[in-house]
């Protein structure tokens, strides 16, 4: 297996990082859930990174593989996303009859955080051409030598079930489950520091 070089994003990468990060969210049930046509979710899913994950690249807490093949926004404790950018793209792209339920799943996981500080990964990707092999792993296991060093536990929402049990190879247990009306189940996930 090749020897994967991960790099802190900086302000400079944050095109190919957000893109790298829309490229990977492109099948996942949540995404499509709240954007189904492709234009819409192209269009619209990388200002979501940008909103929820953003701050990241300005508190060294993004990461991602040599030549871009995946990226993961972790955010430090204290640093959250942007609510109000992501409240309004929300109110602004998606379609009327899902704005209630979208919003109650976007309040359910705000809820779904533990209460003492934590590190917040809201996105982590990888190419689907460089799936299964290791990318994923190494970026979680980067950020978390960080964790673990300053005895932080992580918190992450799986959107997709199929990413499970990488995480739950890190260390991470499913807390539950949010779901509200139609939309697919997205399970809060907690790893204490080691």
């Amino acid at each position: 297996m090749t020897t994967l070089t991960i790099k802190t994003a900086r302000a400079s990468d944050a095109d190919p990082v957000i893109a790298i990060v829309t490229l990977a969210f492109s099948a996942d049930p949540a995404a499509r859930w709240t954007w189904s046509a492709p234009q819409q979710y192209l269009s619209h899913f990388r200002r979501l990174v940008q909103a929820v994950g953003g701050n990241a690249l300005t508190h060294e807490s993004a990461f991602y593989v040599d030549g871009y093949v995946g990226a993961a926004l972790w955010l430090p404790p204290e640093v959250h996303p942007d609510a109000d950018a992501l409240s309004a793209l929300l109110q602004r792209t998606v379609p009327e009859p899902m704005h209630q339920d979208v919003l109650a799943v976007f309040d359910q996981m705000g809820r779904s955080h533990p209460p003492e500080p934590h590190g917040y990964l809201p996105l982590i990707g990888v190419d689907p051409l460089h799936q299964g092999k290791g990318v994923g792993a190494a970026l979680m296991h980067h950020a978390l030598l960080r964790c673990d060093r300053d005895h932080t536990p992580a918190y992450l929402e799986s959107t997709n079930p199929k990413n499970i049990p990488l995480y739950e190879r890190h260390g991470f247990v499913v807390l539950g489950t949010v779901q509200v009306g139609a939309s697919p189940p997205i399970f809060p996930m907690l790893r204490p520091p080691r």
